[in-house]
């Protein structure tokens, strides 16, 4: 799809891309209450800033692909133009139709009728029609839910009550997921993008030259840290792929790493940056509302599972260098760890600030991302060597880059709020959990295996955040009742979310880097899934192991949980890789053996874990006894 410049419309575009996150700013810090003393809905805002960035995708974005990019027919200005005016009707009239919402008044059904297009619309140019098709059988469950029999019979509603109620209720397109990107979200991605074109993206790849650049498998560690370091801002697996993989991949087959291996790496690691604090993906603020818990609190939780993940990478990657001889980088390739340190210190401030206003000042999470934005452009305007950023033209470039890089994101959480809506009004979380709990006849692991089935499959082919909220809604529930506690639960469901990103046939990660690395993408999802084994089990040993996320523990219970998640991890990634450190090749048996014991130890039983370690103890002592003895002398 080609991009054309100098459009008619060019300047219209451009007027409403740069007006976006001036409007965010604005409201996320309240400028209207300090001005004239007046405090508008929540609603409002939303729905403000939601006709406006509806109102540029129809300007951006062609129907199809046979048309071009950033010209727009005269349908597309309809649409634009439609969008805004619906948004607009809301920031007028919103305290009058909350006041009058019990009335259906035929205004508001036609608008609720074109806001349904508009959001299903938008959501098909930004994504795909797979999601599309979601909302339409949750709307047609909502209206139809009725005729079914049993535990799924909803109550009647008619069609002019549900199309007001998605356009309007507070709980459907201008309830809490939309609420979220237009608040926190944009003031994270402002924060994100502002950090790192002022140089910190370079310098995080600097650091992880240094940092792994001279170990064995040095271009593939290289992919890991810097996928992680950059994901931990971006929040985006497809974003950091396309940003990090086209310097990783690279680097990594002209090492002598397969092309197919060296895109698993890049989208496994590149996926780990949405589970990886301080900023994570937007499904993370979003679970922060859902339970009601400060983000500063999810961040926390979310440390170590994101460790762990990235530790059973890391094993698989280093075995995989000693089996294939990869070396590091010639000395002259790699940078001054020293020199890197010292001259790109500075990056860190704007991190510490944010932690520090999360963490300590308990600030709500825009609030600390706006500083975090203050203290980058400070920054920015003392150092030499990035003041020649502040031009005007370059301001409006972050500012448009700002306004597309939440296409994505508000488009998905207007249709997500449909979900939520709609779930919350026919009772189908109650009736989904039900029959979870039925089908597993009660029992936490059997529940907990179909929640992470059901999540995988529900979650293909959904951006993070739409496939989180739709199981947050639908499986979280069914672990509650069991008496999983909410955050775990959560957790769970949050991960095999993002865990789809990876997992085939509809894997986002894995294609965007199978086509960097020009290979087939099946063999890199393949491989992927494979190198995210780690992932997959990281939700079952929380589950168990809930000293893992500071759950109700003691010091002493996160240490014993984290030292066998240790062990569960590196069992499993030497029995999928059929090697072993200090040891070498494995059996078939043996790496059986492997796989089965580190599942039994995700169990918090004593006496099982001892008698698991002594027998893996046996079986390890016996090949390294056998390796030294067969050794050549």
């Amino acid at each position: 799809m080609k991009n054309v410049e100098g459009t008619k419309y060019n300047t219209l575009r451009r007027v409403v891309a740069i007006s976006i996150p001036l409007f965010a700013v604005f409201f996320i810090l309240d400028i209207p209450l300090f001005i004239a003393r007046v405090s508008l809905f929540n609603q409002q805002y939303i729905a403000l800033l939601w006709s406006l960035i509806t109102a540029l995708i129809f300007l951006t974005l062609p129907v199809s692909k046979k048309f071009t990019k950033n010209n727009p027919k005269w349908y597309d200005l309809l649409l634009a133009v439609l969008s805004l005016f619906i948004g607009l009707y809301v920031l007028i009239f919103y305290p009058k139709i909350l006041f009058e919402i019990s009335l259906i008044k035929p205004i508001e059904v036609i608008f609720g009728i074109i806001t349904t297009f508009l959001v299903l619309e938008s959501v098909r140019r930004t994504t795909n029609l797979a999601i599309v098709v979601i909302i339409l059988a949750f709307i047609s469950y909502a209206k139809f839910g009725y005729l079914l029999p049993g535990i799924l019979g909803t109550g009647e509603i008619s069609w002019q009550r549900l199309f007001q109620q998605l356009y309007l209720g507070s709980d459907f397109m201008l309830g809490l997921p939309l609420k979220i990107a237009c608040g926190i979200v944009v003031g994270f991605i402002i924060f994100g993008m502002l950090y790192l074109r002022i140089g910190a993206s370079d310098y995080f790849m600097n650091l992880s030259y240094s940092l792994m650049g001279r170990v064995r498998g040095g271009p593939a560690k290289i992919a890991i840290v810097s996928s992680s370091l950059f994901g931990s801002i971006s929040g985006s697996a497809v974003a950091n792929v396309s940003a990090t993989g086209m310097i990783t991949i690279p680097l990594m087959k002209k090492a002598g790493v397969p092309a197919f291996y060296a895109g698993a790496i890049e989208a496994v690691a590149s996926t780990g940056g949405q589970i990886m604090p301080p900023v994570m993906g937007a499904a993370a603020f979003v679970m922060a509302e859902f339970l009601g818990i400060p983000y500063s609190r999810v961040v926390i939780v979310a440390i170590i599972p994101a460790l762990l993940f990235y530790f059973g990478l890391f094993i698989q990657v280093d075995l995989q260098s000693i089996k294939r001889n990869l070396k590091g980088l010639p000395s002259e390739q790699i940078p001054s760890l020293k020199e890197t340190l010292s001259k790109g210190w500075v990056y860190l401030i704007p991190l510490i600030v944010l932690v520090y206003t999360l963490f300590v000042l308990f600030y709500s999470a825009e609030t600390s991302a706006l500083y975090g934005v203050g203290t980058t452009l400070v920054i920015s305007l003392l150092r030499k060597d990035t003041r020649a950023f502040w031009n005007w033209s370059k301001i409006f470039d972050l500012l448009q880059s700002v306004s597309y890089a939440m296409f994505g994101i508000v488009s998905i959480c207007a249709a997500a709020g449909f979900i939520v809506g709609i779930v919350a009004y026919t009772g189908l979380g109650l009736s989904f959990s039900e029959i979870m709990i039925q089908l597993s006849g009660g029992t936490l692991i059997l529940l907990a295996l179909l929640t992470a089935v059901a999540s995988t499959i529900l979650g293909m082919g959904m951006p993070t955040t739409a496939a989180y909220i739709m199981l947050a809604v639908l499986a979280a529930p069914a672990m509650i009742n069991l008496g999983v506690k909410p955050i775990i639960a959560h957790f769970f469901v949050f991960y095999f979310g993002t865990l789809s990103m990876i997992t085939p046939p509809v894997c986002l990660s894995s294609f965007a880097a199978a086509s960097i690395a020009e290979v087939p993408s099946g063999e890199v999802a393949t491989q992927a899934m494979k190198l995210g084994i780690g992932g997959y089990i990281v939700p079952f040993i929380f589950l168990f192991n809930p000293g893992i996320l500071f759950v109700n523990t003691s010091i002493g219970t996160i240490i014993w949980s984290v030292f066998f998640a240790l062990i569960i991890i590196s069992s499993v990634s030497f029995a999928f890789e059929g090697y072993f450190l200090g040891i070498g090749k494995l059996k078939v048996i043996e790496r059986v053996a492997l796989f089965i014991g580190s599942f039994l130890l995700i169990m918090p039983n004593l006496l099982v874990r001892v008698f698991i370690c002594l027998i893996l103890g046996s079986i390890v002592s016996y090949k390294f006894w056998k390796s030294k003895m067969l050794a050549p002398k």
